[in-house]
């Protein structure tokens, strides 16, 4: 009996650093990690782009790169969803953006700071009403949206309450 106890606890210590490294490999982005250094001085340091709204309403900003280097990392960031497919009970494709009402008021975000996710399995509606942190591989494509255009397509593996309050 001692010995299966061993080799059971030998088994589970073997299983375990693997699964604490398939979490560690899971890159956890503010949106300012997706602006390169050399652009970051058009933006404040939550990633908001600095904006003048004593003018006209101005249309999307289209400059402002991507990171190559990002371009198919696993990753976990938080925003607001704005959906675009899905049902009334599930989300299947939306834009993850870093502050509410983005894209809905002029001018959205720069292309850097929109997501376009793609999470087949579907997101719970009554899910995505506050901030959420979203998990999957990031690519930097370029998609064109009527409502924007996004620098980045997430394929969503996974949606988690945001606990960083």
């Amino acid at each position: 009996m001692k010995q299966i106890f061993l080799a059971l606890m030998l088994a589970v210590s073997f299983v375990t650093p693997s699964l604490a490294s398939a979490s560690e490999d899971i890159l956890k982005l503010d949106w300012i990690d997706l602006i390169p250094e050399s652009e970051r001085q058009q933006f404040d340091s939550s990633g908001m782009p600095v904006t003048d709204h004593s003018g006209q309403a101005a249309k999307q900003s289209l400059v402002g790169k991507v990171r190559q280097e990002l371009n198919g990392s696993k990753v976990k960031i938080p925003g607001f969803v704005i959906p675009l497919e899905g049902d009334e009970d599930k989300v299947t494709e939306f834009l993850l953006v870093p502050y509410f009402g983005a894209c809905i008021h002029v001018p959205p975000p720069p292309p850097n700071q929109i997501i376009y996710v793609k999470f087949p399995k579907g997101a719970p509606v009554q899910q995505l009403w506050d901030v959420i942190y979203v998990v999957g591989t990031l690519k930097t494509e370029t998609i064109n949206h009527e409502l924007a255009e996004t620098g980045y397509v997430l394929e969503g593996t996974a949606i988690e309450e945001y606990d960083d309050y």
